[in-house]
């Protein structure tokens, strides 16, 4: 099967010179079709001229595309998707690099034409230790999806990264990719394992699968305040809940819940909860109508998304 590695990129030439090293090396012995696609999301780095020098790679296909403006994660991505001629789409960030035999455990599992995506054990680096993540499990509590990292020793999990794994294409396209809605980050690659297990896909976690992952030396960190990152994270935590819960007690214990997180937060002086919900407010039309379209491909109940998942 044909493969495409997508990786979106944005201002990070010091530590994607090494990452981008190490994935070409990998890609050169998978015998199949191949491609690397690289988005560039407005970069001001001055890092043209080093994209550009990728484009004269030998052994395989290297496109980079460029965004006229910064446009996020989810366009981003998105973007490459819609460039990307492989059966399965493998997306890494500039932050990740993955180890030499990484590529098998996850092209094995897509023999099960109802697999949509197969996650990486993401091993991160956070403050000089390495935590493993890339299993993620989730609940529904007081009206949110109460998300947290999994053990590792387990193959289910309630979504797939984004930054490290594996997904189909073909089902990619008929869920209509990630949701630009969650603009600029977060909960974009939550939502769309959510909507593939909603409508009837698998997605898995390949503990044998390992990529490294560079998290405090990422885009998100550099650029964005943690109050910044705070916001966003509410606001999409809203997004999600909005376009997602379609069992009825859900969405009623979701507004019998606001009230006591609206207090809790101005106890907590937690202003940034009260800037996420206001701004997921504005773009309520928005929400609505990818709701409407997307849960006509819904086949599952939310409960039974979450079950065994939490």
């Amino acid at each position: 099967m044909k493969i495409s590695l997508i990786i979106p990129y944005y201002n990070g030439k010091k530590i994607f010179e090494n990452n981008i090293l190490q994935m070409i090396s990998i890609f050169k012995k998978y015998q199949n079709e191949k491609e690397i696609i690289i988005v560039d999301d407005f970069s001001s780095d001055n890092s043209s001229d080093f994209l550009n020098t990728l484009n004269n790679n030998k052994d395989f296909e290297i496109k980079v595309l460029k965004n006229n403006k910064n446009l996020g994660f989810s366009s981003t991505v998105n973007k490459g998707v819609r460039e990307a001629s492989g059966e399965i789409i493998i997306l890494l960030n500039t932050d990740v690099y993955p180890q030499d035999d990484f590529l098998e455990p996850l092209l094995k599992h897509f023999e099960d034409e109802k697999i949509f995506a197969v996650g990486c054990l993401d091993k991160s680096v956070e403050k000089g230790k390495i935590i493993e993540r890339g299993r993620g499990l989730g609940c529904w509590k007081r009206g949110f999806l109460v998300h947290r990292k999994g053990e590792v020793d387990k193959t289910n999990t309630l979504w797939v990264s984004g930054g490290s794994g594996a997904f189909r294409k073909r089902i990619w396209d008929k869920l209509g990719g990630l949701n630009e809605l969650y603009y600029p980050f977060y909960y974009e690659d939550i939502d769309l394992s959510y909507r593939a297990l909603k409508s009837g896909y698998k997605i898995l976690f390949e503990p044998k699968s390992i990529v490294t992952h560079e998290h405090e030396k990422g885009a998100i960190k550099i650029k964005y305040s943690d109050k910044e990152i705070k916001k966003i994270a509410y606001r999409n935590q809203f997004v999600f809940v909005w376009e997602n819960a379609t069992d009825l007690s859900l969405q009623f214990l979701h507004f019998f819940w606001l009230p006591y997180h609206f207090v809790k937060a101005i106890f907590a002086k937690d202003w940034e909860f009260y800037a996420g919900f206001f701004q997921a407010l504005i773009i309520l039309p928005k929400i609505v109508y990818s709701s409407f379209i997307y849960q006509k491909l819904f086949i599952k109940s939310d409960k039974e998304v979450t079950k065994g998942l939490d």
